[in-house]
């Protein structure tokens, strides 16, 4: 950005005085009744862009909360700036009111908000918890921003969403901006998924930076990525108008007020693990909790040795099964191969709103017998459980509140309950440092990497126990119904330590088929994949 700068600069002093003259009242005219005035390069880009929700940043210093000022100030009609604490609105405030140039029109009680003119009014706003943004119902803005949009949970940035709108001009623009630095933990993993094709590098159709995209959010909440901006009919009939998405980076350098200063330094001077993430972008690795069960180190570990197909001669040994029956959740398999697990299985719970529905999804993909786990809490699995059984089909019960008397690997800590016991027992099993190393292979799906590293646990006089479900959902906003599965197919089923003989008999039988004798199979070619 500084090297464009002094191009730019040097560009301009070679010309003319009356030219340079007139650059200047080109600019003035451009620029008339503006309060404020995008800097070059990604922030005039963003400033410009006609997506209807644009995400922006991904590094400390690109001017994110400047951008959002600005597109108040200039702009839009009535808007909403949100931060997740009430106690990080007075920097934006300040700012705000810097760049209106008085406090004339502002009022500090809460919420804040300032009438820059008759037509144009900025409210500041905070949700700290899951549902504070419910406070906002039936409050309409034409511009909603999110400064530090990570920080938030998905579903408060999808309920403002829904009163995105001006009711008094029709010619008024709407728009969302999702400022931001990268998530710091994986509650704030969501983004990859909602900007998939701009984030997630196993997207099968990436987007370029500051792309249009067109999404619709069915009436179940799930993004479907369409053609274009013409009008989509739903399953349900109704037709809706698709909104656009799109992503422009920033960083330092892209700011002229900070090229030149000493702030890269003070970058540069951020403690581990905060540099690499805030300066790694959307992809860095996260933070963990302190008390975050599974290390996402691990998770992310297992997804890279990850293959697409099982090793030769082992069977399917358990199936972790979710269930949704009806509403926006999903009903989710989770497919096991001793240590080698299948792309997650997942239906919409709409279409699986009877037992026999999940229980029909469950055998259309069962092979060699494998075991059926069921997530019973909450009597969701009841009727799919009671159907297998009428079909003499053998279910495991998982009932994660259960009580259990056994003890971590080490024999140091009991377990209170079953759920516990479960995910610590795959924790032990991604654990790099037993021996032989970790083996476990998991496929490379976001929301099941956020899933298993969101449940945070403790110790108690009683022993390890693990944060609820039902908390855990509360503090993201969403279920973990991916991470459940898979820690229910690693609870219980055939293992190489109880059947791998049998299974390398089969597999060298199968590599050797027409030849004698059955070769030897070590640990060290069980963890290479022979």
């Amino acid at each position: 950005m500084s090297q464009i700068l002094d191009q730019t600069i040097n560009r301009l002093n070679a010309l003319a005085d009356a030219d340079k003259h007139k650059v200047k009242e080109d600019a003035y005219a451009q620029t008339k009744g503006m309060r404020w005035v995008p800097s070059p390069g990604p922030q005039t880009e963003a400033y410009l862009s006609k997506a209807d929700i644009l995400l922006y940043g991904g590094e400390p210093g690109g001017g994110k909360t400047s951008l959002i000022i600005g597109l108040a100030l200039n702009c839009h009609r009535r808007s909403l700036i949100m931060r997740r604490q009430y106690t990080d609105i007075s920097p934006i405030v300040d700012e705000t009111l810097k760049f209106h140039g008085s406090r004339k029109g502002y009022s500090g009680s809460p919420p804040p908000r300032l009438r820059v003119s008759p037509e144009r009014f900025i409210e500041f706003g905070a949700a700290a918890r899951v549902g504070d943004e419910q406070h906002w119902m039936g409050n309409p803005h034409d511009l909603i921003a999110f400064d530090e949009g990570t920080h938030f949970a998905e579903t408060q940035i999808r309920f403002l969403m829904g009163w995105l709108r001006c009711a008094d001009d029709p010619n008024q623009r709407t728009r969302v901006v999702i400022a931001t630095n990268p998530p710091l933990s994986s509650e704030g993993a969501w983004v990859v998924e909602m900007f998939a094709p701009w984030l997630d590098p196993q997207h099968p159709n990436p987007a370029k930076h500051g792309e249009l995209r067109w999404f619709v959010t069915d009436e179940y909440g799930k993004d479907q990525e369409v053609e274009g901006p013409h009008l989509v009919t739903l399953e349900d009939g109704r037709e809706v108008k698709p909104l656009s998405r799109t992503y422009i980076p920033a960083s330092m350098h892209d700011n002229p007020y900070l090229v030149g200063t000493d702030y890269q330094a003070q970058l540069d001077a951020l403690i581990e693990p905060f540099r690499s993430i805030l300066m790694g972008g959307f992809m860095a690795s996260l933070r963990d909790d302190v008390n975050q069960c599974i290390p996402t180190a691990w998770i992310k570990d297992a997804q890279r040795r990850w293959t697409p197909y099982p090793r030769i001669g082992i069977p399917m040994c358990s199936m972790g099964t979710d269930v949704a029956q009806g509403g926006a959740d999903e009903t989710v398999i989770a497919i096991r191969y001793d240590d080698w697990f299948a792309p997650m299985l997942t239906k919409p719970g709409r279409e699986t709103p009877l037992g026999s529905d999940v229980a029909g999804f469950i055998l259309a993909n069962r092979k060699d017998n494998a075991e059926i786990i069921l997530d019973m809490g909450g009597g969701y699995g009841g009727a799919t459980y009671e159907k297998l059984l009428d079909n003499q089909i053998p279910v495991v019960s998982y009932k994660g509140a259960t009580a259990v008397d056994t003890r971590t690997k080490d024999r140091q800590l009991k377990f209170t309950n079953k759920r516990t016991e479960a995910y610590w027992r795959l924790r032990e099993a991604l654990d790099p440092s037993q021996d032989g190393g970790a083996t476990m292979m998991l496929p490379d799906d976001p929301r099941l990497m956020a899933d298993l590293a969101a449940p945070h646990f403790e110790v108690t006089p009683k022993g390890l126990k693990l944060e609820t479900k039902e908390d855990v959902c509360a503090r993201l906003g969403r279920s973990t119904d991916r991470g459940d599965a898979v820690v229910m197919a690693w609870s219980s089923g055939p293992k190489f330590m109880t059947d791998g003989g049998e299974w390398l008999v089969r597999r060298e039988t199968v590599k050797n088929r027409g030849t004698s004798g059955v070769k030897v199979i070590t640990s060290k070619d069980r963890r290479n994949g022979r």
